[in-house]
């Protein structure tokens, strides 16, 4: 089963490689500052980029820091992710799993991953192997989409989701991802949650298929109860859908240090 999901994420993300370093969601320049906010680089520190994607947020931290490791499961998205940054040159570019990092323990003064992790079939090992290559007091930020706690919510974003991608795995609540970090002694500093806006046509074209999926995303979507439509805004113009809305969290923590 996860072999088949990290299957169906290569597949998908290769088709669509040049469309997330163009895509308005990915490269939101407000979302991207804030990380500079929050992180205050240092020009000492090796950072990693777990599933760095089109690379917006090593492009974002390279003039800030040492080097930046921009891994990726995909190789044709780091191919086109390194000719849409090849002017930066402390970017490394490597093949690698989020699950199975392929560093030596406490390698990293900051690891980062952003709007990723729901296509990971294991984010528990995720966030396992992301404490793992921190080093002590090195810091993690966490960006990606979440779900409500209501599970008949969670259900619905989850299932339109996966509709319009087949390698989507989970989105989940802020309370199960606060519960890993904590197993993997990762203290949390900071926490955002905030409310992002799907342009729907945009949005469901850079991964749907063909028109059928479109209809058929558009069809769940619209299915949704009073509650349920009500809580993502979801916005129409006749019969068709124009926009939708869903949280996302920003979560920054600090390992702790070991004690002498």
């Amino acid at each position: 089963m996860t072999e088949d999901a990290k299957k169906k994420v290569i597949q998908q993300f290769s088709k669509n490689a040049s469309a997330y370093a163009t895509s308005s969601s990915h490269s939101n320049i407000n979302d991207l500052n804030r990380i500079v906010e929050w992180l205050k680089p240092k020009k000492s520190w090796k950072v990693l980029d777990i599933a760095t994607g089109g690379g917006h947020v090593a492009k974002t931290l390279a003039p800030h820091v040492h080097q930046v490791v921009a891994l990726d499961l995909t190789e044709d998205m780091l191919i086109s992710t390194r000719s849409f940054l090849n002017e930066l040159a402390n970017i490394l570019y490597v093949i690698g799993d989020a699950e199975h990092l392929p560093f030596l323990d406490e390698t990293f003064d900051v690891v980062t991953c952003r709007i990723a992790p729901h296509h990971f079939p294991d984010p528990e090992k995720f966030v396992q192997e992301a404490s793992r290559v921190l080093k002590s007091g090195g810091t993690f930020l966490l960006i990606d989409n979440v779900v409500p706690e209501d599970r008949t919510l969670a259900d619905y974003m989850n299932t339109f989701e996966k509709l319009r991608d087949p390698s989507h795995v989970r989105c989940l609540t802020v309370r199960e991802w606060k519960q890993y970090l904590i197993e993997s002694q990762l203290r949390q500093v900071k926490l955002e949650i905030r409310k992002k806006t799907y342009d729907f046509p945009v949005w469901v074209r850079r991964t749907a298929e063909n028109d059928e999926q479109i209809r058929q995303v558009e069809s769940y979507i619209l299915q949704g109860s009073e509650e349920q439509q009500a809580y993502f805004c979801v916005q129409t113009s006749g019969q068709q859908m124009v926009s939708l809305q869903i949280d996302e969290m920003m979560m920054m923590c600090e390992k702790d240090k070991k004690k002498i």
